[in-house]
């Protein structure tokens, strides 16, 4: 335990600067000053983290224009898993990719969720954790999130949670609600990224697609699962930067959207309408753009077009009879 001591040191001595910021306005003991100060953290590491969501960004799309050499690569060497890997794994070297890449914020959040997790914990048993002293530890203790105690869990015992200043049924009415949160926010994000957020494929396998689909449900059910385990506070935490992703991720699709994604075509017609063009893309069967008003233009040229005047045949055939 003693390699994780900087990490607890460093967590606890963040979530302090940011109780001494709010102190004067709420209260040292405030519930919403240790709830600011735990919010305020997410906001610290996201803000760090952002170069590793632009890498996670441009990775994912680096994997969207590979899509057509992998699927050629699974093909030829379907009998051979080995040498499949192998050309895949050459493939993402020559372009510079990595499929992991979208887990880099993920894993990079890991260790300071388990460091928020300890400190947090150690609040519950009264034992000071990093930079924490006895004194915060009573504050922190003392601290309500909505009338639940920042240090209790949905499976700690009503002794426990009441020698907090708690009662069991509000810690369980928050934690639920909150897990409930958490969920919702992780389903509405991967769904969002599915739905808009990625080219439209040819109907054939796409592994994007099927990691996508696996991560809509299976993180959900892991909030349900996990966060029974977890006090208030943790859940703060992780309910926070959910919410950070979702909005994350909107602005991204919103403002930058992946080519050929429907978010894409989207920004394109707003685009070219905002600049007087009313034409409209759209992507079809094959992937190329279709243009709205083509048929109307060609209409409109052929309207304008010089009419050649007719000539009166009988007319003509006088005057030969003339001559």
């Amino acid at each position: 335990m003693g390699i994780f001591n900087p990490l607890y040191d460093a967590i606890s001595w963040v979530i302090l600067l940011f109780h001494g910021l709010f102190e004067p306005i709420f209260g040292a003991e405030s519930g919403v000053t240790w709830s600011l100060a735990i919010i305020f953290l997410v906001v610290l590491i996201r803000i760090i983290l952002i170069p590793l969501f632009v890498k996670q960004i441009k990775s994912q799309r680096a994997l969207t224009v590979l899509q057509p050499e992998m699927k050629a690569i699974q093909q030829k060497y379907k009998d051979d898993r080995q040498k499949q890997s192998e050309e895949m794994m050459k493939l993402y070297k020559k372009h510079g990719t990595n499929p992991l890449a979208s887990c880099f914020p993920l894993l990079a959040q890991a260790p300071i969720f388990f460091a928020l997790f300890t400190v947090l914990n150690g609040i519950a048993q009264d034992v000071p954790r990093g930079v924490l002293s006895q004194a915060d530890v009573d504050s922190a203790a003392n601290a309500r999130f909505f009338g639940a105690p920042i240090a209790a869990t949905f499976l700690m015992g009503a002794p426990d949670i009441e020698k907090l200043g708690g009662t069991p049924a509000t810690v369980k009415i928050i934690t639920l609600v909150m897990i409930i949160l958490m969920s919702a926010s992780t389903f509405i994000t991967q769904r969002q990224l599915m739905v808009k957020g990625m080219p439209k494929n040819d109907g054939q396998p796409n592994m994007m697609v099927q990691q996508q689909k696996i991560m809509l449900y299976l993180f959900p059910i892991i909030f349900a699962v996990t966060g029974i385990n977890f006090p208030v506070g943790v859940l703060l935490y992780w309910l926070t930067t959910n919410l950070w992703t979702m909005g994350q991720q909107f602005y991204v699709i919103k403002r930058n959207p992946t080519p050929g994604s429907p978010a894409y075509f989207e920004l394109e017609a707003k685009r070219a309408k905002k600049a007087g063009n009313p034409q409209s893309t759209e992507p079809t069967n094959n992937g190329s753009v279709a243009v709205e008003g083509s048929d109307e233009q060609s209409a409109t040229d052929v309207k304008g077009q010089r009419q050649q005047p007719k000539r009166d045949k009988g007319k003509q055939s006088k005057k030969k009879k003339k001559r």
